[in-house]
């Protein structure tokens, strides 16, 4: 046998989900804004093409802060996405900190108030 070489047949993943580092940058906010007695319960929803963390003031209403990874849109406008309770895109990016941010300066007013 000659040295061919068969490429391995990329698959698109069947679900996207979070990996450990950005579950805990998410986690750890979500527990900010829980001692700081503003959200109540969350939901994590991982389907084929986003993984999708919500965060709710009620369990009973929408969710008022959406983190959603896209990768599908990594090459574009980036794959992270601040989605807010009416479903208006807030912040999107290529890294999950400045996403994140315009909730963690909310966070600072709701401590120093």
């Amino acid at each position: 046998m000659t040295g061919i070489v068969t490429p391995f047949p990329l698959r698109a993943p069947l679900q996207i989900g979070f990996e450990r580092a950005e579950l805990t940058r998410i986690l750890d906010l979500y527990g900010r804004m829980v001692a700081a007695g503003h959200w109540r319960d969350y939901a994590i929803q991982l389907g084929r093409d986003a993984a999708i963390f919500a965060a709710f003031r009620r369990s009973a209403e929408r969710p008022e802060i959406r983190v959603e990874k896209r990768p599908a849109l990594r090459n574009r406008q980036g794959m992270w996405a601040l989605v807010n309770e009416a479903g208006a895109v807030l912040k999107r990016g290529h890294e999950l900190g400045p996403v994140l941010a315009p909730v963690e300066r909310r966070l600072l007013k709701l401590v120093e108030d």
